[in-house]
């Protein structure tokens, strides 16, 4: 897109302004014949069989809501597509959101939330960890539910190890050693050694999930300066490049492996993503192995929000309450990891969830949520992912040369930091 999400959203909260300005603000919820919608990016059966039925209880209750629409988009073009409807003036009432919260929160384009649900009788505001919400607030003020706070662990298949001869001892388990165990896979088998999920040679933001094991970040706290040139960031994508050059134990670029399907013994991906095992093989799970500086926990966050371009702002406000409670958290909860501090623990996920232990979901999930660090995120994301990883296919030859590469990521994305 010639223009970036950042300027789509401030033109959509500008807009909004002027709209509300000249019609008197949002139509309320006693309106009758609401039809609301909200885009996802999940396209997953369940999930949205899920999302139904707290819609049709809701409609059931309220009788100026004709319909509650959920609108699947793909993960890869959500950003662009979400923006894309925004600029259109075809924007949905409510939307899920990643990495674009940043510039939808700074532009004005979402809806306050925390009035609203401190109101709601029975909603337990206070029950909101503090260190998921921190994402989605300015100033006090929150702007999405984080409804999906999905630590990033390390899946095992148990079979492709014993296969090859090998085991995994879990006390004190290192990324060298993983990627020792991947070699041996690969050479023993054929089969790939450690993926990270959704990486693909593109999406580096993932990459985090391996480099903050080495005490690496891709930008200061108040991101403002690139990290990418740091001693860290050059230990960390050393220690990538001979994984796949030289160990033999990350696939290299267009080799697919797809830990899901039986093709890796290792995986990196959110515990969210558990629906994908389908019993064809023996796992396990395990937290983010240690790293040179210890140990440390990475989560991937979603949050939800209602846009202030809708035309149904205090009905679907209403709806994002009731959706969001705690029972229907609960729900929730059996796929997307919540924030709420009473449904964090092994036993309450585990309730909902089958294919893990309590204790499993302990150690993956609730052990790791409170001093998790999320994937990097700053206003304008897509411009930013686009120069970064055009910069960052240098590295992926063998004779790259892996300090040098870095610094071109932050020629790239230097100029856009400092806006």
């Amino acid at each position: 897109m010639p223009t970036t999400a950042k300027k789509l959203v401030s033109a959509l909260a500008l807009g909004t302004l002027a709209t509300a300005a000249g019609c008197g603000g949002a139509t309320a919820a006693s309106d009758e014949d609401v039809e609301l919608r909200m885009t996802v990016w999940t396209s997953n059966e369940d999930h949205l069989a899920l999302f139904d039925s707290i819609a049709d209880a809701y409609i059931a209750d309220h009788a100026e809501i004709k319909s509650i629409t959920f609108e699947s988009l793909p993960f890869e073009e959500y950003n662009t597509t979400l923006t894309t409807q925004i600029a259109g003036g075809n924007a949905p009432d409510l939307a899920w959101m990643g990495d674009l919260s940043a510039d939808l929160i700074d532009s004005g384009a979402l809806v306050p939330l925390t009035e609203t649900l401190e109101g709601t009788e029975g909603w337990g505001y206070e029950d909101l960890l503090p260190s998921v919400t921190g994402e989605f607030s300015r100033d006090g003020e929150l702007y999405a539910y984080p409804f999906s706070n999905s630590p990033f662990a390390l899946y095992v298949n148990t079979d492709l190890l014993g296969e090859a001869g090998q085991t995994l001892d879990p006390a004190g388990l290192t990324w060298d050693q993983v990627s020792a165990l991947g070699s041996a896979v690969n050479a023993a088998t054929g089969k790939g050694g450690f993926v990270v999920n959704d990486f693909n040679y593109s999406s580096w933001n993932t990459l985090a999930t391996v480099w903050t094991a080495f005490g690496a970040s891709a930008w200061n706290e108040d991101g403002t300066e690139c990290g990418f040139d740091s001693p860290e960031m050059a230990e960390a994508f050393t220690f990538l490049h001979q994984a796949i050059y030289t160990d033999k134990s990350m696939p290299g670029p267009g080799t697919t492996a797809d830990f899901f399907a039986g093709d890796a013994a290792f995986a990196v991906a959110q515990v969210s993503r558990a629906g994908n095992l389908d019993g064809s093989f023996a796992y396990d799970i395990q937290p983010l192995p240690a790293g040179p500086v210890g140990e440390y926990s990475v989560i991937g966050q979603a949050g939800m929000g209602v846009l202030q371009s809708s035309a149904h702002v205090e009905a679907a406000t209403g709806f994002l309450a009731y959706l969001t409670n705690p029972e229907n958290a609960a729900k929730l909860a059996q796929y997307f990891p919540p924030p709420r501090q009473s449904l964090l623990t092994g036993e309450a996920l585990a309730a909902n969830n089958t294919k893990f232990t309590a204790e499993q979901l302990q150690t993956v999930v609730v052990d790791q949520v409170a001093g998790a660090v999320t994937l990097p995120n700053h206003t304008n994301p897509a411009e930013i992912a686009q120069k970064a990883k055009t910069a960052l296919d240098a590295m992926w030859t063998e004779d790259a040369d892996v300090a040098a590469v870095l610094g071109t990521v932050c020629d790239a994305i230097d100029p856009l930091l400092a806006e």
